[in-house]
């Protein structure tokens, strides 16, 4: 059974959300919390295994939450709840060391399997939300970032910045292997060496890295 932590300053959302995922059998809601300092306090009393956490509140918002809690309990996981518009933010909890993100209104189904995927390891980048903030984010741009590519990335070999580009565009090693008429196991393989090579920390930050540098379009 996975342990849940909600955190939203929202009253009706937080308690609701708690409410309907204490009716799945394979959750457990161990608590709430109103913003990211409380969170981070409950999380070193409860241990969750993950925290459902809201990115716009008082006192320490979503960000601060998670890195507070990644910080000093790196085996809880963070799960993002955002609206579109907090593009800016969604990758500054990425950064900080969030599994990924879904948007509030989400149904229960999408939000439950969401859970599960980080639980076993895998990151929530819904691909069709990753491309409209990444379109977002650069409408908010005046510096053209590919011209700014680290070198490092000249460490990579062609199908490693493709696998890296769809990695950027939130997808996972069945689709990228699909796409790129590779077995899973070799687009594991690539995303392992990729990660080595450009020093990241996971898949994640590998994700982070292909949007930010517009490796997607690299």
């Amino acid at each position: 059974m996975v342990k849940l932590l909600i955190v939203d300053d929202q009253e009706l959302m937080r308690d609701g959300l708690a409410t309907i995922l204490k009716m799945k059998s394979e959750l457990e809601v161990v608590g709430v919390a109103s913003n990211g300092q409380e969170a981070f306090e409950k999380a070193g009393d409860l241990l969750p295994d993950i925290v459902l956490m809201d990115i716009r509140m008082p006192v320490a918002n979503g960000v601060e939450g998670t890195k507070l809690i990644t910080s000093k309990y790196p085996d809880i996981k963070v799960l993002m709840l955002t609206t579109f518009h907090d593009s800016a933010l969604i990758f500054e909890a990425l950064e900080e060391g969030a599994s990924g993100y879904l948007l509030k209104d989400m149904p229960t189904g999408a939000i439950v399997q969401a859970i599960m995927t980080v639980q076993s390891g895998g990151m929530v980048l819904p691909k069709e939300l990753t491309a409209d903030i990444v379109r977002e984010m650069r409408k908010n741009q005046t510096v053209d970032h590919t011209s700014e590519v680290p070198e490092i990335i000249k460490e990579l070999t062609e199908r490693e910045v493709e696998v890296l580009n769809k990695l950027g565009l939130g997808l996972n090693n069945k689709e990228i292997a699909s796409q790129l008429f590779i077995s899973e196991g070799t687009v594991k393989n690539h995303v392992s060496n990729l990660i080595s090579k450009l020093n990241l920390r996971d898949r994640t930050q590998a994700a982070i890295f292909a949007v930010r540098y517009n490796i997607t379009t690299f």
